[in-house]
């Protein structure tokens, strides 16, 4: 199994995770972060560092965000969506998504 970004991400992309990836899985898109299945090891210290918790082992997703499994690796395989190791400023209206839930309709590919 691997970790998945879900949801709570999109319109957020707070960075906090990719500081402590041991294997940089991290790719980034526009507006959400997402985590390559192939190179994740499982580690699971991305987790707590997630402040909109938005990171979880694929097991434990919350019910009806089963589909982020398929969209992580469908986004991390985008050439564009390319790696990141670096903590960054999170998005400037971040504060003000980071509460709302169902932001699919949000995210930009």
């Amino acid at each position: 199994m691997t970790h998945v970004v879900s949801d709570s991400c999109i319109r957020c992309k707070y960075t906090d995770c990719v500081d402590v990836c041991p294997v940089d899985c991290f790719r980034e898109g526009p507006n959400m972060l997402v985590i390559d299945p192939d190179e994740c090891i499982d580690c699971a210290v991305c987790i707590p560092e997630c402040p909109v918790n938005a990171i979880y082992a694929e097991e434990d997703l919350p019910a009806g965000q089963e589909k982020f499994i398929k969209l992580n690796v469908e986004l991390a395989r985008l050439s564009s969506w390319k790696s990141i190791t670096k903590r960054k400023a999170p998005l400037p209206d971040a504060d003000d998504w980071k509460d709302k839930t169902d932001k699919l309709d949000e995210l930009v590919r």
